[in-house]
């Protein structure tokens, strides 16, 4: 009998666009001869199973079901393409858990933890995992240009603590520009990362199960043609994504090898994509996502196809680890 997959998509942030770009990507690839397949918006303002003519049905929350002509439909498994809260950042993880619906996703612990850059690296620290010299603000607190150059030196980047896709994120050169920066960031959130730059080659892992092994996928290299990585060398074609990436075979052990031990370390379920820069042959940290773009464009399925794993394989593997 054909699972019910429910694909999750929208969302609450700025890149509810991206994630209706790859639930729609999930539910043309997955294998409709094997899964029943919903698409699902979930939207501030509604949640919704919308069907290949557009028509809108309500979900109802209280068990994340939908009525059909007369006929309840649950559903099996959820696959999660939401970027951003609240599908990256636990709070639909914890809701599942509490329904005890799987999910393609990792836990709620490990969604929220990651979708906080520093209390990732906080945590990882201890571990010898390796990233930029930091300063934190929280809204309201007393700006000093001074101290926090003196912590992380210039060049610097400004962030947005808990948002992704380069959504507030502003590369500062000049003491003057620290304020302008910050209040960008402060648009996306209440929390700020302001790291010192690193300068060196740029890379994006891919991380998953298969057959429950932790499986690390081939390398992207990040060559953008902006001044970093940002939201148009990401989505605007502003970057080469090179895979397999150009380094060294001691830089691909190292990163392989963090990679590996950081989903590890975090008891991770699901997709992840960590991006990092070497300084020599040492990779550092940035940050991780785990709900990584799932376009035909996205870094993720590139590296899968690299790896000889088609969009359908990839999908489906992560429906079968969901439900294993």
């Amino acid at each position: 009998m054909k699972k019910n997959i429910a694909i999750i998509m929208g969302g609450y942030s700025s890149e509810y666009k991206i994630s209706l770009k790859s639930g729609n990507v999930v539910y043309t690839y997955l294998d409709k001869e094997k899964f029943n397949l919903y698409r699902i918006h979930i939207f501030k303002d509604k949640w919704v199973y919308v069907d290949d003519a557009g028509t809108e049905v309500p979900i109802d929350r209280n068990n994340f079901s939908i009525s059909l002509n007369g006929t309840t439909i649950t559903f099996d498994c959820v696959f999660n393409a939401i970027h951003g809260t609240p599908g990256e950042d636990g709070l639909m993880q914890a809701y599942f858990k509490l329904l005890n619906i799987p999910h393609t996703s990792c836990g709620f612990y490990q969604a929220a933890l990651t979708f906080n850059k520093r209390d990732l690296l906080s945590v990882l620290k201890p571990y010898g995992i390796k990233s930029a010299p930091a300063f934190y603000l929280n809204l309201g607190d007393k700006i000093n240009e001074t101290d926090i150059i003196n912590k992380v030196q210039l060049p610097c980047f400004v962030k947005a603590n808990k948002s992704g896709s380069s959504y507030g994120i502003t590369k500062v050169y000049k003491k003057e520009e620290l304020r302008n920066a910050i209040a960008t960031a402060y648009k996306e959130d209440d929390e700020i990362i302001i790291e010192g730059f690193l300068e060196g080659t740029e890379v994006s892992v891919g991380v998953l199960k298969i057959n429950g092994i932790t499986t690390v996928l081939p390398i992207t290299e990040i060559v953008s043609e902006n001044d970093f990585f940002d939201y148009e060398a990401k989505y605007e074609g502003k970057s080469q994504e090179i895979t397999p990436a150009r380094i060294n075979d001691e830089q691909l052990a190292n990163v392989t090898t963090v990679s590996k031990k950081i989903y590890d370390i975090l008891k991770m379920t699901g997709f992840s994509r960590s991006e990092f820069i070497f300084i020599g042959n040492e990779p550092y940290l940035l940050e991780m996502n785990t709900t990584p773009g799932l376009t035909t464009e996205s870094i993720l399925p590139q590296q899968a196809k690299e790896a000889g794993i088609t969009l359908p394989q990839l999908f489906e593997n992560a429906i079968i680890e969901a439900l294993s």
